[in-house]
């Protein structure tokens, strides 16, 4: 079914307020046009849509650089961006039938990740009421390579951000979702719109580079706490009066914890292949062991932390990256953004930035604006590395199947990286390994 709204009408680009897919999160973005000299944009800019391998998570470049390792990376997937282009204006003609003259520029792709072929990027324009109509669009393409996570929904990511369009939670403007003609970009996809900002970055992580070094100590903490604000608003939502009740999961367990416990325990059997995975599942003996009487449910953003929004200033723009919601415990939220903020520092032995809040300072700041207690936080904080530390496996396997890595040491990987050391550090368990693995490269 396509279904969406047409974009309003107006001489000047839009700017909206974003989501992802994920987005392209640096202050100066190269994109390569499809024929022709990269363009440099020297502004800070981001967009919708993901140059994340990791649906959410690093990059295989991101994850390069926290190991050491440069190099080339491959393309394993190469789109037909002048077919892809006929395609979309055709598309778009039968979305817009009033408008005149419909074009479209020349696609681009995100650049900062070789794996990630699966957005488009382009400027909409036609002719309508004696004015020209100008968008930027970004398209998110349903990966039809190798997956990180068992399953992937565009419909579900599209949805959720229509729902919260109703809400004070600022995400991307969504226009148009097609999931039937799989043929137009060899799989579903949809379309929303640009959003100008700039996003703390992952690579190399925030605490070591980029913007945030740049700003004052006030300014990161605004940043910083910013993450904790946007969790409040989304945990505060009615999320049975917007019609999230599809994300309940009752074939996995009574509570939220429980169906969250039993989805990421399958997962790590999906992607264990078979393979011991010493760390993982030590920290999963530990959860079943000491989960606690936690029935909360609300609606939990997933890939929540500061890398995730897209920021005007210091002031949250959108949230991005919805691949991970759920329904859970507040706290699930409230420990991955701590536990993505302890391994962009002590995870790669950086000191964390002057002027960011503790995270005692941060739960309490999180608490008076949810009125949600944060009781349990080193339970969802190990529950927060197990989870990363599976999608990890399936990173290491990526990267062993597209040559970024060799072989063996992709399986060294998938058990000892930057993840799993923080991991067991947290929960007292031995290292995975005596240093952390290389690349073998």
């Amino acid at each position: 079914m396509s279904s969406g709204a047409r974009p309003a009408s107006r001489s000047t680009p839009s700017v909206c307020s974003p989501c992802r897919g994920g987005a392209a999160r640096i202050e100066s973005v190269v994109r390569e046009r499809s024929v022709g000299r990269p363009v440099v944009r020297s502004t800070p800019i981001s967009f919708n849509g993901t140059d994340r391998a990791a649906v959410g998570q690093f990059s295989v470049l991101d994850l390069g650089s926290l190991h050491g390792w440069r190099s080339q990376v491959p393309t394993p997937w190469q789109r037909d961006l002048d077919r892809d282009r006929k395609n979309l204006t055709e598309w778009l003609a039968s979305r817009l039938p009033d408008a005149r003259k419909l074009r479209i520029s020349e696609l681009t792709t995100p650049q900062s990740s070789g794996f990630s072929n699966d957005t488009l990027l382009f400027d909409l324009e036609y002719d309508q009421d004696g004015a020209v109509v100008r968008e930027p669009l970004v398209v998110r393409i349903q990966p039809t390579g190798y997956q990180v996570f068992p399953e992937y929904d565009m419909g579900l990511q599209f949805r959720t951000m229509q729902k919260l369009a109703k809400t004070d939670v600022p995400v991307p403007r969504m226009y148009w979702l097609e999931e039937d003609d799989t043929d137009l970009l060899g799989a579903a996809f949809y379309v929303m719109g640009q959003v100008q900002g700039r996003v703390p970055p992952d690579n190399p992580p925030y605490h070591k580079d980029g913007w945030l070094t740049e700003a004052t100590p006030e300014e990161r903490n605004q940043v910083w706490l910013a993450g904790f604000e946007c969790m409040a608003k989304i945990h505060r939502l009615d999320w049975e009066a917007l019609g999230f009740g599809f994300l309940d999961k009752p074939e996995l367990g009574d509570t939220a914890l429980d169906q969250q416990i039993a989805y990421y325990k399958n997962y790590l059997e999906w992607a264990a292949r078979g393979r011991e995975q010493p760390t993982a599942e030590a920290a999963l003996e530990w959860i079943e062991k000491n989960k606690p009487d936690d029935s909360r449910r609300c609606l939990c953003w997933g890939d929540a932390r500061i890398g995730n929004i897209i920021f005007d200033g210091t002031t949250p723009a959108a949230v991005i990256d919805w691949e991970m919601v759920t329904l859970g415990s507040p706290e699930q939220d409230v420990a991955w953004q701590i536990f993505l903020d302890r391994h962009h520092s002590e995870g790669i032995e950086t000191p964390r930035l002057e002027g960011m809040a503790d995270y005692d300072e941060s739960t309490a700041h999180y608490s008076r604006l949810s009125g949600f207690d944060v009781d349990h936080l080193h339970f969802y904080q190990v529950f927060a590395g197990f989870r990363f530390g599976v999608i990890m496996i399936r990173l290491a396997q990526q990267m062993g199947e597209y040559g970024v890595m060799p072989a063996e040491a992709a399986l060294g990987f998938e058990t000892n990286n930057t993840v799993t050391r923080l991991l067991a550090k947290i929960m007292g368990l031995p290292m995975p390994g005596e240093k952390l693995a290389d690349f073998g490269a």
